[in-house]
């Protein structure tokens, strides 16, 4: 149940649709029946800022979606539409280079850019894209175009490919295109992700664990409103610390060659050999890979105690280690743990803003949400926060395979 997704600038309106009005959407402008495909967002339990250095996730796909309504055309050109913000987007395919803009069409532009790289060969087509993702929220609305357009792409050149190609594709589209130094859980869970299940994800190997979520819980979603970007800002910044502190581990100490291979003892010993910033970046780093672990073997023992306790120790350290929370966001939280029934909250996604997540008992779910806006309100005088009481849904391959597009 989403108990509200009111999520309005003035740049960008976001609608619930399904797939049957995002095809009329497609006909109305293109004159054309299309086939839709859609994609989920995603919400990250627990592992922070360690997909990029081959460490542990645990992200769940949910409920909202980006739909890709596409069909083909003749004069070779690429022409996105996107519902939500009115404009169109238009490029020769063949001489389509790397060139973003800082639009919201670098997204699916990127994509088809990727695909391209790869040598897929694709032909003109017309695309509209439409959603109901808040953006900058950390709820990765991005992923979710990303593998939307990328589904529809592929149908048109009809080529099938791994759960591990596509998101390795759209990563690089957001890497390389965008300019997002993103890793590659987003476009992974957005993917790949299963109803009813979150998904540890080890971002080295790309292998991954569907794990159970208890039924007495519910996961609830509380956007701060102060919104973030990927792809400037503070969360480039905090990836440069990271990288420049693995670098100095990478010489120093043979057989690291990510984050994910070191343990605290070796950041110990080379902290005087990296600026301070890096040392804190990557101890965060270090000590969630291990709070991973330790929530996985929560959630298979169905110990809601010891989850909600590696929840708390992750926003600490985000706060803290990371410096990549924000007053709203710490405030947030401290409202979420002094509720009955609410068992881990933190800070969920890049950071600087967004949303927290929080694990809550399901009879209580309700109340959680009205009690965590309206003390928000009073905290920080944001009165219009939205909280939205998910499920882990099914990735943009689920979907495919059990019929939910057209």
């Amino acid at each position: 149940m989403i108990l509200s997704c009111n999520f309005e600038s003035e740049q960008v309106r976001l609608m619930r649709l399904d797939e049957g009005k995002a095809l009329q959407i497609h006909r109305q402008r293109f004159g054309r029946d299309g086939r839709a495909f859609a994609a989920p967002a995603r919400v990250n339990l627990i592992g922070e800022h360690t997909d990029y250095t081959g460490g542990l996730v645990m992200p769940m796909a949910i409920g909202f979606s980006t739909v890709a309504v596409i069909s083909a055309r003749e004069d070779g050109r690429a022409v996105f539409y996107s519902a939500n913000y009115e404009e169109e987007a238009s490029f020769e395919i063949a001489s389509l280079e790397r060139s973003p803009r800082g639009h919201w069409s670098d997204y699916p532009a990127g994509v088809l850019w990727s695909l391209r790289q790869e040598g897929i060969a694709i032909d003109g087509f017309s695309m509209s894209l439409a959603g109901d993702v808040p953006l900058g929220a950390g709820l990765s609305s991005s992923a979710s175009v990303e593998v939307a357009t990328a589904m529809g792409l592929l149908w048109l050149a009809g080529v099938t490919l791994p759960l591990e190609k596509i998101a390795t594709l759209c990563r690089k589209a957001e890497n390389e295109y965008v300019g997002a130094k993103s890793g590659i859980m987003d476009q992974f869970v957005v993917a790949g992700g299963v109803a009813h299940r979150a998904m540890m994800l080890d971002c080295r190997s790309l292998g991954y664990e569907l794990l159970p979520l208890p039924d007495e819980v519910r996961v609830v979603i509380c956007n701060s409103m102060v919104k973030h970007s990927v792809a400037t800002g503070g969360y480039g910044n905090r990836r440069d610390e990271v990288e420049a502190g693995q670098a100095v581990l990478r010489q120093e100490r043979p057989g690291i060659e990510l984050l994910r291979d070191a343990t605290l003892a070796d950041l110990e010993a080379c902290r005087g050999k990296m600026p301070e910033a890096s040392f804190a970046r990557c101890r965060h780093i270090i000590t969630e890979n291990v709070r991973v672990l330790e929530a996985r073997e929560a959630l298979l023992k169905g110990d809601l105690q010891r989850l909600g306790g590696m929840m708390i120790a992750a926003h600490v350290s985000m706060r803290d280690d990371f410096a990549a929370s924000c007053p709203e966001v710490d405030a947030m939280v401290e409202i979420a743990m002094r509720q009955d029934g609410c068992f881990g909250a933190r800070i969920t996604g890049g950071g600087f803003g967004g949303c927290t997540v929080n694990v809550v008992s399901a009879d209580g779910a309700e109340q959680f949400v009205e009690t965590v806006r309206r003390e928000y309100a009073t905290a920080t005088g944001i009165a219009d926060a939205q909280c939205f009481v998910c499920e882990a849904s099914d990735g943009a391959l689920a979907l495919l395979a059990k019929g939910g597009v057209q």
